[in-house]
């Protein structure tokens, strides 16, 4: 299961932290202010996922670089068109005088940046410590990020700049059938390998028995892994809504924004904004499980505003 849980008090910006049950690191979707993430957080940290690099869910960059400097790996950033020159901006606003050598500056932080266009997917890397911005290649990969426990899929989304839209899925759990007839055995491993490789010729041995992959695959149920969605800026237009309900589809989780009341729509669609009517409604319309707003205009941080939105949201999520 994917756990999600917000690292942004009230009041402050967007800053939602995704984990796993035995996976040692975290990820994070936008970094805006977050009084509540940690060094620890910060160490841990393998993938930041940007909607866009608005201040409002950038701004907190500056205290990630900070406390990842001691890590010896490459963190993924993914976000849209531009992503890699603002961080590299952000790289190069520092003074960088510190001496490394050959070894060290290779085995050292670095960065490989996914960037979004309508075009692709463009991957890029940045290291220590000139921080030259190297473009790599296409990415070519079904999925815009994918490890041992999940993948990502996206959707670029309109708010007067593109916003990218995230939906994190837990790899599906393939397990025995409680009534199979067959001794269990390390041939388990191989046919589960090859129902997820589709390799239905691959030759299974079981003892003094050889079977063809296909005629056991009977005996295996697979379990869809937890989806998380999240579904920052965008503004409340049909083409916007198509891409959220595909992308989200019967999503476990969804974290959208929910930043402005009904009234006023005509000020939402001015800042390319949603309202949190038409948020909680397209939750509902895309199967969501779950719907949490978190993402608000600061006139509506005041206890008694903030519950007039969640009210309007939850209305339309019940529609």
């Amino acid at each position: 299961m994917i756990n999600a849980i917000s690292k942004s008090k009230i009041g402050e910006d967007v800053c939602l932290q995704l984990s796993l049950p035995n996976h040692k690191y975290f990820y994070l979707c936008d970094c805006g202010q977050a009084s509540d993430l940690t060094i620890a957080d910060v160490k841990n940290l393998n993938g930041l996922f940007m909607s866009h690099t608005h201040i409002d869910h950038f701004y907190n960059f500056d205290m990630l670089l900070r406390h990842q400097l001691p890590v010896t790996r490459q963190i993924v950033i993914c976000g849209p068109k531009g992503i890699a020159k603002n961080v590299q901006a952000k790289l190069l606003a520092y003074n960088w005088d510190i001496l490394l050598t050959e070894e060290q500056a290779a085995n050292a932080l670095s960065y490989q940046i996914r960037e979004i266009t309508e075009k692709g997917i463009f991957l890029y890397e940045l290291h220590t410590p000139k921080w030259k911005l190297e473009r790599k290649r296409k990415l070519k990969e079904e999925y815009l990020y994918e490890n041992e426990v999940f993948k990502v899929k996206y959707a670029i989304l309109n708010h007067n700049t593109p916003s990218i839209a995230y939906s994190f899925i837990e790899h599906s759990k393939i397990s025995m059938k409680e009534n199979c007839p067959l001794k269990a055995g390390e041939w388990i491993k191989l046919l589960k390998k090859a129902f997820q490789e589709k390799n239905n010729q691959q030759i299974i041995n079981i003892g003094n028995e050889s079977f063809e992959a296909k005629d056991l695959f009977q005996y295996l149920e697979e379990k869809q892994g937890f989806q998380v969605s999240f579904v920052m800026d965008h503004l409340a237009c049909e083409e916007n809504h198509q891409k959220i309900i595909q992308l989200c589809k019967n999503t476990d989780e969804l974290y959208i924004e929910a930043y402005y009341l009904s009234e006023e729509i005509d000020l939402a669609i001015k800042n390319h904004h949603s309202t949190a009517f038409i948020s909680g409604k397209i939750a509902k319309e895309a199967g969501a499980k779950k719907a949490f707003p978190i993402h608000f205009s600061r006139r509506h941080q005041s206890p008694e505003n903030l519950k007039i939105l969640l009210q309007e949201f939850e209305k339309g999520f019940s529609v």
